[in-house]
């Protein structure tokens, strides 16, 4: 990028003198021509419509209709008490300067500055052309009228044309301002500026909007496909959640309180400069076309052939890795007569099919047969915040009984005492050694309406590991329960407990099976989606609402909120809505956010959210003032919670050297009133309906704006890489992890038992999902696995985002301490005494590593919730 001078010469200044009576001396004022660049983005690969509105627009500039940019000072102009501004300034030549060959684009425009106008504050953008632009940055190398070096302008927006946005676009330096510091020239800019991001809360949002405003999740049901595609809103005291970004959109005839659907590939509305850009398009249009071609034939398979719907065995799931189904004989068999033109396809080859071997079949495909990994995935897999200490025995569930039968639970000591190793249960627990998954209150409440689906069958699910000697967990004991039937009904509640014959090593593997389907549920609906997508959202909104983009908290959250809003939108549009891939792929099915609603109710705090708390909270830690991050690990080798707390010390310790820079009182954090109103409009607007709970952090301290920001950045970044990144690497092979059952564990003297005997292996495969059903699964979670080419890892920031030198240090110590955090990872996933990480067969813990290339890596930490 070239340097453009920017120093007065004889030729570029004019002299103008006024005689004032001031002290019997004159005053001198000099006009400057100062020159800045101009940093524009344009698209890789422009289409032919983006190609003719550049035409368009050559011929609009030959007409005098140009880009127009004006420099705002911080100072009043005391004649006309507004900001000191310069005279219009055009960029020449845009177009010739637009057709270059690169994706980044530097024109010059050149301003007329006399020396009283002080400090650039802000830069407002005219844009007079037909279409919009994207302006990544304007910067003046040298300011020359006094010593105060570069002005940056970090834009990164879309700039509307004058026909659909007349107002001017203003940027403002990164300088960053606490509202009582701004300066007077920017006062009132800073007010227009958070006033049109609010919008009016009328009418529906246009594409080119940039206006973030609340509404409830009104919009997961499409009445007018039919009755069985109605869904009660979520948000509100029937089934309380998070707000989302209102779009606006009219409201159904047939369910007034429905907002009318944008159905896919319609884009759903969200502010112009959230959209995803273009690395982020291609990645998703690539996993469609690759999802396409996945899914396709399989569906065409089982729509002209029902025999073939279920696994016939689990080389048929091998294949999906290896030859693409070994679709060509079924094809061939079943469709070719058919299809016209299906054998050209065929003859492409069997890549087209295929689907990417998950990571957890490259050490041991038989892993996921074994108990030890079904006890390692629940401190190293895709959920590891499950896992609890057990903390009172005997189980009672929390549940109303004269709703759901007696809260005993069927475990009972001497279902585990020949496990423990000589220790009695409460000894075990007071050592420390029993550790519990359970999801029996989780899904109780729901298992009738689950049950009543069609091919749809779960329980409640709890599961009793033992801490070995060797520091890895053993399962010792399962429960599944019903609700009860009738009173005293003995199938209501089973436990099993590990293998001692064939026909218990079947039953095993099916409760292992349950459990899994269990805890895949929970992954997602509540602990990924909800925990991490829903519950940033309303703070993100809050954030363009309430704080000014010169507010420092404002710039330090920006990269965190990157792509959130758009990810959430296109999962109300073809994820968690009516006949969506959640629901269809879940053994929930339409109950799943109901479940989730029901955990936001009554267990979700924001307080418990950050990384210590959670795991204190559920027993895995101890406060421990001797240990490196305050807490000691009662199982010393769970990755999950090792490798996190090497990031979440690193962000704490980021972001309160920022907020101590910017609020070294508590005075200070009491006065600001963009602060405050950002807080409680993400409390009482956002989260409405737990807003009266009396756990939510207040707001009064520099430490107390540390804690709550700290715990954002973590959801946003360490806890949803956590959560997210593993999917397809870990639960692409559908017998580890499968995410729908479709068959109870049979009961001694059913009909189905006989089944179950004659071909037990058969009998499993069928309670999977199906070929159509796992196939569907494999290509979504393929793409929510992936990292497109234009992520930006935790520790990352491109650009001249701040004008503070102290912070930029600060940045550069966590920049460092992430690094040596994933040094920290790669030395632990090596060492042999951790098998958790490490060992024959065993995967490393990489989910936490922070950095990663493009595509399904299973590691890497984005700086938000991306995908």
């Amino acid at each position: 990028m070239a340097v453009l001078s920017t120093a007065p010469t004889e030729k570029a200044t004019r002299v103008h003198r006024t005689r004032e009576k001031e002290m019997g001396t004159e005053k001198v004022e000099r006009v400057f021509k100062v020159r800045a660049d101009v940093i524009v983005r344009r698209s890789e690969r422009e289409g032919v419509g983006e190609k003719i509105g550049n035409q368009v627009d050559a011929l609009w500039e030959k007409i005098g209709n140009k880009i127009v940019l004006e420099l705002i000072s911080t100072e009043i102009n005391p004649g006309t008490n507004n900001p000191k501004i310069t005279k219009p300034a055009e960029i020449k030549n845009w177009f010739q300067k637009n057709n270059r060959n690169t994706n980044k684009v530097v024109c010059a425009v050149e301003f007329s500055v006399d020396s009283a106008f002080g400090e650039p504050g802000a830069i407002a953008v005219t844009n007079k052309h037909r279409k919009e632009f994207f302006l990544e940055s304007v910067i003046i190398r040298k300011w020359p009228i006094r010593e105060t070096g570069h002005v940056h302008f970090e834009c990164n927006s879309w700039v509307q044309p004058v026909r659909i946005q007349p107002n001017k676009r203003v940027f403002f330096t990164n300088k960053p301002y606490l509202p009582s510091e701004t300066p007077p020239g920017l006062r009132k800019l800073r007010d227009e500026e958070m006033k049109e991001l609010r919008g009016n809360e009328k009418g529906e949002r246009r594409s080119t909007d940039r206006i973030y405003d609340y509404a409830t999740y009104n919009d997961l049901g499409n009445p007018e496909k039919g009755p069985e595609f109605i869904r009660p809103p979520l948000g509100g005291n029937r089934l309380p959640f998070p707000r989302r970004l209102r779009t606006g959109r009219a409201f159904s005839d047939i369910e007034p309180f429905t907002e009318t659907r944008v159905e896919d590939p319609l884009p759903m509305y969200v502010p112009r400069d959230e959209a995803f850009e273009e690395g982020k398009q291609e990645m998703l249009v690539s996993g469609a076309q690759k999802a396409l071609l996945h899914n396709l034939f399989p569906c065409l398979v089982a729509s002209f052939s029902g025999e073939i719907r279920d696994f016939k065995g689990f080389h048929e799931i091998d294949n999906l890795f290896k030859e693409g189904i070994r679709l060509k004989q079924a094809l061939h068999d079943h469709l070719l007569p058919k299809i016209p033109g299906l054998s050209k396809v065929l003859e492409s080859g069997d890549e087209l099919f295929r689907f990417d071997t998950p990571h957890i079949l490259t050490k041991d495909k038989l892993a996921w047969q074994r108990d030890d990994e079904f006890a390692r995935q629940t401190l190293a897999g895709i959920n590891p915040v499950n896992i609890e200490r057990l903390q009172s025995f005997p189980l009672r569930s929390k549940l109303d009984p004269s709703i759901y039968g007696p809260p005993e639970s069927a475990i009972k000591e001497e279902h585990i005492i020949g496990q423990l190793d000589g220790m009695s249960v409460q000894q075990a627990m007071e050592k420390n050694k029993l550790y519990i998954l359970d999801y029996h209150d989780t899904y109780i409440p729901f298992i009738d309406a689950i049950n009543s689906q069609d091919g749809r069958k779960a329980y409640g699910t709890r599961t009793i590991f033992l801490l070995t000697t060797a520091g890895t967990l053993k399962p010792i004991a399962i429960e599944l329960s019903l609700p009860p039937a009738t009173p005293k009904c003995t199938r209501a509640k089973r436990v099993f407990t590990p293998p001692t014959d064939a026909t218990t090593t079947w039953l095993w593997q099916l409760a292992k099976a349950h459990v899994c389907s269990n805890d895949a549920g929970v992954h997602q609906l509540v602990n990924h989606f909800l925990r991490t997508h829903a519950t940033v959202e309303p703070f993100i909104i809050s954030t363009h609402r309430q704080l000014s983009a010169m507010h420092p908290i404002f710039k330090l959250l920006k990269p965190h909120m990157r792509y959130t809003l758009p990810v959430n939108a296109l999962a109300r549009q073809i994820l968690i809505n009516a006949g969506g891939i959640i629901e269809s792929g879940f053994t929930a099915g339409k109950y799943g956010l109901e479940i989730s609603s029901a955990y936001y109710q009554n267990h979700w705090r924001f307080d418990q959210e950050g990384l210590p708390a959670d795991l204190i909270r559920r027993g895995m830690a101890i406060e421990d003032s001797t240990q490196p991050h305050g807490l000691r690990l009662l199982i010393e080798d769970y990755p999950y919670a090792s490798d996190g707390l090497l990031l979440w010390s690193a962000i704490q310790k980021w972001v309160h050297s920022y907020v101590y820079f910017y609020y070294p009182t508590d005075h200070q954090v009491q006065s600001d009133p963009e602060l405050q109103v950002w807080y409680n409009e993400a409390v009482y607007v956002g989260h409405a309906d737990v807003s009266g709970a009396p756990w939510w952090p207040r707001l009064a301290t520099p430490s107390d704006l540390a804690s709550i920001l700290t715990t954002l950045i973590w959801l946003a970044s360490a806890q949803h890489a956590a959560l997210n990144f593993g999917q397809y690497p870990l639960g692409g092979y559908i017998p580890n992890r499968p995410p729908l059952m479709r068959r109870l564990v049979p009961f001694e003297g059913d009909p189905e038992y006989e089944a179950f005997k004659a071909d037990p292996h058969q009998y499993y495969l069928s309670a999977l999902p199906s070929l159509t059903q796992a196939t569907t699964f494999l290509t979504v979670i393929d793409t929510l696995s992936t990292h497109s080419k234009d992520e930006e890892y935790l520790g990352k920031r491109d650009g001249d985002w701040t004008g503070d030198a102290e912070i930029e240090m600060a940045f550069k110590e966590f920049v460092s301490e992430i690094r040596q955090a994933e040094k920290e990872i790669e030395r632990r996933n090596a060492d042999s005494m951790l098998r958790n990480r490490c060992g024959a067969g065993v995967l490393p813990y990489e989910l936490m590593a922070p950095s990663s290339g493009p595509g399904i890596t299973c590691r890497g930490v984005p700086n938000s919730v991306s995908i």
